[in-house]
């Protein structure tokens, strides 16, 4: 068939030609390259070309049916147009031959070949153009990322820009404002001023002092007193009056009105006080005459720790009727000159106020330490049980006017004394029952219970201190072999002075008894009754007497082979080898009775010697 000339849309030709012109710029055009880079260029182009909806119509444009089939009419024609010029040829022919079929069927063959031809040759034009734009998107992607970072350069330039601009702007308002307040405050009072306790913010000098001589005029204070009396100090009864002077003027230049912002926050009354004057002798004896100051004056007690019977708790303070008198001045004085009408006496402090609180930290810490001490506990095993607990040591506690603790140390020892009388058995009067069945009363003497009060009292005191329990015995001086009426237990020698008798008694038997002879019955010579002990034991003792003034020399110096001393002064158990005899009554006898030791047979003292150790229990008595 004959070859025709194919003719592409010229509409498909240009927009290549914009697409290539516009994208695929090269290197060196670099305005070219920044037109291209331009936000606002880049979206237009995106929207147009490469977004979704832009390539859909340029399908609908180029590529879908309509607009091919609109192509085919305009450059391919269709079936009927391809075969126009033929069929017209053919129909001369025919005329001419009288419509071969032939020649007909020649004529469509060769139509749908060519038909054929252009469809091929379409697909082909159709194919290179989707190549070429996926060239162009790819493209696209390798640009994209160098394009949005140059975007967000130029967007972030453009913003800092407007940004200056507006703060700029923002300032100069404000520093106009600023200056314009400024200005305001330099002939008025700063917010927060406060005058004689007046609010003048914003206000004048003249707007201050017409206020302040207004106040004057049938000014009268009115004085609350406790128990809901009350007086009264009139303006006129103390000829009050405004004390013109510069004070307010000199207040109002001395401000900085440039400081204005910091009123906001802070009072600015500290150096603004304007004077008033009055008849000072007339106010003080309008004072003077006030029922709370003529009243009888109670004095204000302070809070304390009071013990309840289970613990310490804080006492509230009283306050009392006494007017602290120098508050009292000092508050009428301020009320008048701030031109105040009412002056409660117990909101202003004006009575004298105690130095301690409830909520004193002093009272709080006081009545703490008092607790700390009264939970103690001391228990002392005696024959009867003797406590130490709260309600005792509560009666030895109490507070100075400081607030400070006070263990009151003298009641403490009175106590230990009376529990020493109690328990102490050292000289007291005890009973005695001899082996041979007489009971006798004994007093007097160094053996027995004696408490150690000295030591005791410390021991006692930091028990309490520390909040101890604590069950114990007292410390000791000395002790006895039992807690009992008859603490000398069941070892013990006994000399009987009436029967002039001894006895070794070993767990309650006897073991040596024997004949005595002991002091001669006078006051110098006299055996002493009572409770001792064996304090020495000692062989071959040389006992010497009192020097007598008419020679000398010792009243005696008597060797003994068995000495057994139960005093310190020389009274003890010994041999005595020159006696001729003993018991009875030869101890009344001038010159046989001793000189007060308890003179024994030679063989009784050695076997007693021998028996009797150091620190055992001797009872003397008649």
């Amino acid at each position: 068939m004959s070859e025709r000339n194919i003719k592409e849309p010229d509409d498909f030709n240009s927009k290549e030609k914009e697409i290539d012109e516009d994208y695929y710029l090269d290197d060196i055009d670099e305005a070219a390259e920044d037109d291209y880079l331009d936000d606002d260029v880049i979206d237009e182009r995106d929207e147009e070309y490469f977004f979704d909806d832009p390539i859909d119509e340029q399908d609908e444009e180029y590529f879908l049916d309509d607009i091919i089939d609109e192509q085919d009419e305009d450059y391919f024609l269709d079936d009927d147009e391809v075969e126009e010029p033929e069929v017209q040829a053919e129909d001369v022919a025919a005329d001419e031959t009288g419509n071969d079929p032939e020649v007909e069927k020649k004529v469509l063959s060769a139509a749908e070949e060519e038909e054929s031809d252009l469809d091929d040759i379409f697909d082909e034009d159709f194919e290179v153009v989707f190549e070429e734009e996926d060239d162009l998107e790819a493209a696209f992607e390798e640009e994209e990322p160098r394009k949005k970072n140059k975007k967000t350069r130029h967007k972030r330039g453009r913003n800092m820009k407007k940004l200056w601009i507006i703060l700029g702007c923002t300032v100069a308002v404000l520093v106009l404002a600023y200056i314009g307040v400024s200005v305001f405050f330099n002939s008025h009072f700063l917010l927060n001023t406060k005058i004689n306790g007046h609010d003048f913010s914003g206000k004048t000098a003249a707007d201050v002092e017409a206020f302040l001589k207004d106040q004057v005029k049938g000014y009268k204070l009115t004085i609350l007193e406790k128990d809901d009396k009350s007086d009264t100090i009139e303006g006129s009864d103390i000829s009050l009056a405004y004390k013109e002077n510069d004070s307010i003027v000199k207040a109002l230049e001395k401000q900085n009105g440039f400081l204005w912002p910091a009123s906001f926050f802070s009072e600015n009354s500290s150096d603004v006080t304007i004077e008033v004057s009055y008849d000072q002798s007339a106010l003080d004896n309008k004072i003077q005459s006030l029922q709370a100051v003529t009243a009888e004056q109670i004095a204000a007690k302070s809070a304390y720790p009071k013990f309840n019977g289970e613990k310490y708790v804080i006492e509230p303070e009283v306050i009392g009727t006494a007017v602290d008198m120098d508050v009292l001045n000092e508050k009428v004085h301020q009320y008048i000159a701030e031109f105040k009408t009412k002056l409660d006496m117990e909101k202003e402090k004006c009575y004298a106020l105690p130095k301690y609180t409830s909520e004193s930290e002093e009272v709080k810490k006081a009545c703490d330490i008092m607790n700390n001490y009264s939970k103690a506990s001391i228990t002392y095993t005696m024959t009867e049980t003797e406590v130490i607990d709260k309600a005792l040591i509560s009666t030895w506690l109490s507070v100075d006017d400081s607030m400070n603790v006070i263990f009151k140390e003298d009641a403490v020892r009175a106590w230990l004394t009376e529990f020493g009388d109690k328990y102490d058995t050292v000289g007291t009067a005890r009973t005695i029952t001899t082996p041979t069945g007489k009971v006798a009363e004994v007093s007097g003497g160094t053996y027995g219970w004696s408490i150690d009060e000295d030591a005791e009292f410390e021991a006692l005191t930091n028990s309490i201190k520390n909040g101890e329990t604590v069950s114990k015995e007292p410390a000791y001086y000395q002790t006895a072999a039992a807690h009992a009426a008859a603490d000398w237990g069941s070892t013990y020698a006994e000399v009987d002075l009436s029967a002039q008798y001894m006895w070794y008694i070993v767990d309650g038997a006897v073991v040596l008894e024997s004949d005595v002879v002991t002091g001669e019955p006078i006051p110098e010579k006299i055996t002493p009754p009572g409770v001792f002990s064996v304090l020495e034991s000692q062989r071959n003792k040389t006992l010497v007497g009192e020097i007598e003034p008419e020679t000398g020399k010792p009243e005696y110096e008597t060797p003994v082979n068995f000495w057994m001393r139960i005093t310190w002064t020389g009274i003890g158990f010994h041999d005595a080898t020159w006696q001729g005899a003993f018991g009875g009554s030869l101890n009344q006898v001038a010159g046989i009775g001793s000189h007060g030791c308890i003179n024994m047979p030679y063989d009784k003292a050695e076997a007693l010697f021998s028996m009797l150790a150091v620190g055992t229990p001797v009872i003397v008595h008649y």
